[in-house]
């Protein structure tokens, strides 16, 4: 199962490419120009992410169910916080959540609230995630064979 799931991992880190790519044409064409830029950035190192991720996969030391939950933690994760920048973007919406990010750009309370929940439900899915990730790159002592 490892390996299929490092293989998904690196082809969902491609997609992204893929989005960052058509979505950097978009960014002047925003309601927040200067939030789609911050998309247009992490998105970018989301897909170096998925990528190690998905390079990193088979290595682990995880039982299937363990896996099964990091791998899907760590997809949510990182689609959820560059949908929550993206809906800023286009919103012209996030100064709540993401003051930096967005600047002066304010939407109604409801997208205000809708950025807030979906970036903030990828922390903790994120790190459940890396918990299980660093769990699986423990050195585990061969058994021995013999007497």
């Amino acid at each position: 199962m490892l390996p299929r799931q490092g293989r998904r991992l690196l082809q969902v880190g491609v997609a992204v490419f893929l989005f960052t790519s058509f979505e950097g044409f978009a960014i002047p064409y925003l309601a927040a120009p200067r939030l789609g830029l911050s998309v247009h950035t992490l998105s970018a190192l989301v897909g170096v992410l998925l990528l190690a991720m998905g390079l990193l996969w088979p290595k682990l030391n995880l039982t299937p169910t363990m896996s099964m939950v990091a791998f899907w933690l760590l997809i949510y994760s990182a689609i959820a916080i560059v949908a929550a920048f993206s809906l800023g973007a286009i919103w012209g919406a996030g100064n709540s959540t993401m003051p930096l990010a967005a600047g002066s750009a304010h939407g109604s309370s409801l997208q205000e609230l809708t950025i807030k929940v979906v970036a903030y439900s990828s922390a903790p899915t994120g790190i459940i995630s890396f918990v299980l990730i660093l769990w699986g790159l423990r050195f585990v002592e061969p058994t021995s064979r013999g007497g």
